[in-house]
């Protein structure tokens, strides 16, 4: 099973980078990489089991299953159920901690799936630089005001 880890300070206070980023079905509103989304059968974006339908700016369409939600934690859980990359077994998490030196936010992003050999490390690297670390530059840009 492959893994990838990648966390980074933001410079803003947890509440602030969790209500940008809490919507299930908001990407598109925070990371550069995601063009249009929608929550699938009606459900509510902060329900266990909805389905995010979104776009890749690169054109390709992914479906991602929300497993866990906590406002009180900063969490949110998926797995990704259709992805043009050949990968199974997803498990994806985005958390925040409070800084309170400065009153900034702790981000990590976590995943883990399982994919053919020899293409784990490439599918890896690609989902922590552009996904993970992708979003998390578009955040810092955004709160502090360089975006």
């Amino acid at each position: 099973m492959a893994s990838v880890l990648v966390s980074s300070i933001i410079d803003a206070p947890v509440e602030k980078v969790w209500a940008r980023i809490r919507d299930f079905n908001g990407l598109p509103s925070w990371h550069p990489r995601m063009v249009e989304s929608h929550i699938e059968d009606g459900k509510a974006a902060d329900e266990i089991g909805a389905v995010r339908n979104f776009t890749l700016a690169s054109g390709p369409k992914v479906r991602e299953k929300l497993t866990a939600f906590s406002d009180e934690d900063f969490l949110v859980s998926y797995s990704i159920i259709e992805h043009p990359a050949p990968i199974s077994n997803h498990s994806s998490t985005l958390k925040l901690r409070r800084v309170t030196d400065g009153d900034r936010t702790f981000a990590e992003w976590t995943a883990e799936f399982d994919a053919p050999e020899g293409e784990a490390d490439k599918i890896a690297g690609g989902m922590g630089a552009n996904v993970f670390q992708g979003g998390f530059d578009a955040l810092q840009k955004h709160f502090t005001g360089k975006s």
